[in-house]
């Protein structure tokens, strides 16, 4: 089973969500602002994705939370992009943002659909 989080951690894990919603539109107004919306929104997200530990044995769980794990570390590969775009610096100077974003919302969006139904199968074995 997966440890549910708290009121708090919750609360938190949501407004990471809605943080990195907004940092992200708001980067074709101002890249500056929307740099450290979203690196917020990404640190919180990560941090309470990490507070939710998976406590039984299935491999197909522990898969899973590898995957929303790894989209994690995308998105804050995304919060590095967006900084390397902004400050002029590094490989990433256009929008290359993009594609560690789009990795990391891929991989959050097939674990979030996959892992209600691998913890009920784990459930009933």
């Amino acid at each position: 089973m997966i440890r549910q989080l708290t009121f708090l951690e919750n609360l938190l894990f949501r407004t990471g969500a809605l943080l990195m919603l907004l940092g992200v539109t708001l980067h074709i107004f101002s890249p500056l602002y929307s740099l450290y919306t979203y690196g917020l929104g990404a640190m919180l997200f990560s941090l309470m994705q990490l507070r939710a530990v998976y406590e039984g044995n299935d491999l197909n769980v522990i898969r899973l939370r590898r995957q929303q794990l790894l989209a994690c570390l995308m998105f804050l590969g995304t919060v590095m992009c967006m900084s390397m775009q902004v400050y002029q610096y590094g490989f990433a100077r256009r929008n290359e943002w993009v594609v560690s974003l789009a990795i990391g919302c891929v991989l959050e969006l097939y674990t979030s659909w996959r892992l209600p139904v691998a913890l009920q199968k784990a459930k009933k074995s």
